[in-house]
């Protein structure tokens, strides 16, 4: 097949000759030769090495991640141990960013439904305020949103709550309401009430994860509302999902 010079390449890939250099300046793209005048050659699979390069950008990998990949899709290694586990880091960093939306969604649903029990009944002011509802929330103010398992995030952070007994220890905690923000590298989740089996449950899961590897030990604090959960580190986030898988269980979610 002919080999394309830079605005030929350009065009086909649709993008332009200064994106070309760039990928090229950041050893993304390789010319294969020059013409006798000096420019550019390039093969003709590059269109389609530029279309991966653009679409692993999409899912947010870094250009040096980048470079690992088309290494290894040059020498038919794209399912080694290398790119496996840069895929899977992509995808836990992907989590962590849904856990602070689903935080922030979960806090806001929170706030409305308060608003709602304060809401003066009948009139145009419930109506307007339940339109809302839904255009924010995207559901009815009695429903709840769904979370998908958190199995696959536990045992690929070898999180030590992947081996114990789940559904036994987190009995007591399912279809609790919650509270749940972000600190700096820390979620707190604060769960109202004193009651002993609430206490005794929350005390199980932080000495669980107390000795885990993946993550620092988990700290309970009793409040006046309620008992406050502390997680810290780069792997908080699946505390925030799992209390708020729980806390959606109930509903059916």
């Amino acid at each position: 097949m002919t080999q394309l010079t830079i605005g030929e390449l350009a065009r086909e890939a649709g993008v332009s000759r200064s994106m070309l250099r760039y990928y090229e300046e950041q050893g993304l793209l390789r010319p294969v030769g020059r013409t006798p005048a000096g420019y550019r050659l390039y093969a003709p699979t590059a269109a389609q090495t530029l279309l991966f390069i653009q679409r692993a950008q999409r899912l947010g990998f870094s250009l040096a991640d980048i470079q690992v990949l088309l290494d290894r899709l040059e020498r038919g290694q794209l399912l080694d141990e290398t790119v496996v586990a840069l895929a899977e880091e992509r995808y836990l960093n992907i989590e962590r960013q849904l856990t602070e939306l689903l935080v922030l969604r979960h806090e806001m649903g929170s706030f409305l439904s308060d608003l709602n029990a304060r809401v003066e009944t009948g009139g145009d002011v419930q109506g307007l305020y339940q339109r809302l509802v839904r255009r924010v929330c995207g559901h009815e103010p009695s429903e709840s949103s769904g979370r998908e398992t958190l199995g696959w995030l536990l045992d690929r952070t070898g999180c030590s709550l992947a081996s114990v007994e789940r559904e036994e220890l987190l009995r007591a905690l399912q279809g609790r309401h919650i509270h749940v923000w972000r600190d700096d590298d820390s979620y707190r989740v604060l769960v109202p009430g004193h009651e002993p089996e609430l206490e005794a449950a929350l005390t199980a899961l932080a000495r669980a994860e107390a000795d885990c590897h993946a993550h620092p030990a988990p700290r309970l604090e009793r409040t006046d509302e309620g008992f406050l959960f502390i997680a810290e580190g780069d792997k908080a986030f699946l505390f925030a999902q799992l209390f708020l898988d729980l806390e959606a269980a109930a509903h059916g979610d």
